[in-house]
């Protein structure tokens, strides 16, 4: 199955956690579950038009969940820790995805 950059990459995670890696070069990105290593890698290379240097990918299952009687489940997940070459930044519409 192959992906188109664009279905990758859904979205950044801003927490405190993502927010305090920023300053080592590391960017954090919730990412198509589907997605292996070297996908997510030329996904932000191009995207963002920075270097790559690692990237590290974490698999989060889906919690259950009740609502009055009903019972479910929340969808699984996965994330990506991003390292980028030492200088390099995300930049979103002229503006830094996460601010120092």
């Amino acid at each position: 199955m192959e992906l188109k950059y664009e279905e990758i990459v859904i979205k950044p995670i801003v927490t405190e956690r993502s927010m305090h890696n920023q300053a080592f070069g590391k960017y954090t990105f919730e990412v198509h579950p589907k997605s292996n290593k070297i996908q997510i890698r030329k996904a932000i290379e191009k995207l963002f038009k920075v270097g790559v240097v690692s990237v590290n990918t974490i698999k989060i299952p889906g919690k259950m969940r009740r609502y009055r009687a009903a019972i479910g489940k929340t969808r699984d997940r996965k994330k990506a820790i991003v390292t980028l070459k030492q200088g390099d930044k995300i930049v979103i519409k002229g503006i830094e995805m996460f601010e120092e």
